[in-house]
């Protein structure tokens, strides 16, 4: 493919109907190496508001921005239930694409964005921010390394506390929790929760969960817990809420050699200033039995992980390297999300296919 050692890469923008785009398009304008070209939007208010911001040209046609010579890759933001739709669009028009979580609402939908990329020999990444994370990063190098041994049991709380927002219930983000185009909350933001866990630990064998609503009812579903069975009888918790006021601990990893510890890694718990000489991270281990802070620092805001997840996809298409999170992990991330559904709904346990 072309390599973009020194010209700058040309992005277009897939609807702003998602908040993140506009923190992804805020990133991009700080990069030397990159040019924001142009954008589509169905709403073409919000569509032309947002290129008059971002310095973009605007259109009301898709084809405009998919057959623009300029771009060569774009970021998918729209309804997550019209991602299929769009990634097979700018597949066919041979772009590159950083498409938003989830990867889509049904699996059927992930296989044909799987293939139509491959076909088109075009790259596709997800958009999980999470993996961009230092912490997170050190989390996963300290499992992979073995430093807490063999893991029995991890737990990740990952939360929100959108739906007490009534700027989010009444305003035009509110389509997140239109079953039709998002499914539910659950659906929506623990997928960054199980692709957590997915990288961390693998591909799970089976889940039981509970789905429902806890503290509101204005959206199909405000709070989740599922519990992932590995091969190996690690287990895995995940907590989600969109009901969440504060809160401070967000990752637990315990070991058979040592124990991990994260606080202050969702919105929950960046939204509050943290107490004095909080610890982002921190380690215990058989052969140093005392908390050892690791040094990781706590970001000022959500939105620095969120405007991280566009940089590893510009440097994939830059370097010619496979990128850092793909169209299988996003279908994986998808296929424990609707295992959990299926679990909550028909109360029992449901085993994922080999």
């Amino acid at each position: 493919m072309e390599r973009f050692s020194s010209a700058k890469i040309g992005l277009g923008v897939i609807s702003f109907a998602h908040g993140h785009a506009a923190a992804y398009c805020r990133r991009l304008l700080t990069y030397e190496d990159v040019a924001l070209v142009a954008c589509w939007d169905d709403d073409e208010q919000r569509g032309r508001a947002h290129a008059e911001q971002f310095g973009m040209a605007y259109s009301p046609h898709l084809e405009d921005l998919l057959h623009n010579p300029a771009i060569h890759g774009v970021i998918i933001t729209c309804e997550t239930n019209r991602h299929a739709e769009m990634t097979l669009a700018a597949a066919a028009a041979g772009k590159h694409i950083l498409c938003q979580k989830p990867m889509a609402l049904t699996l059927a939908d992930c296989d044909r964005m799987i293939a139509a990329t491959e076909q088109a020999g075009v790259k596709f990444m997800m958009a999980y921010q999470m993996r961009h994370d230092p912490s997170n990063q050190k989390i996963k190098e300290l499992v992979a390394s073995g430093a807490v041994g063999k893991v029995g049991l991890l737990r990740r709380r990952h939360a929100i506390p959108v739906l007490f927002d009534p700027n989010f219930v009444n305003g035009p983000t509110r389509w997140h929790f239109d079953p039709e185009k998002n499914m539910g909350m659950f659906m929506d933001d623990a997928s960054h929760a199980t692709d957590f866990i997915h990288w961390i630990m693998g591909r799970p064998v089976s889940v039981m969960a509970e789905i429902g609503n806890t503290l509101t009812d204005v959206a199909p579903d405000d709070t989740g817990v599922a519990i992932y069975t590995f091969a190996g009888g690690a287990m895995a918790v995940l907590v989600n809420s969109s009901v969440m006021l504060a809160g401070e601990n967000t990752t637990e990893v315990y070991g058979d050699q040592g124990v991990i510890i994260q606080n202050h890694d969702d919105l929950p718990s960046t939204n509050v200033t943290p107490p004095s000489g909080a610890i982002a991270l921190k380690l215990y281990t058989r052969s140093h039995p005392q908390w050892q802070d690791l040094g990781v620092p706590i970001p000022p805001s959500h939105g620095e992980r969120i405007a991280a997840a566009p940089r590893s996809f510009v440097d994939c298409l830059k370097d010619d390297t496979e990128p850092a999170i793909t169209g299988y992990d996003g279908r994986v991330s998808v296929e424990m999300v609707l295992a959990a559904y299926q679990s909550a709904r028909e109360g029992r346990r449901v085993h994922f296919r080999p």
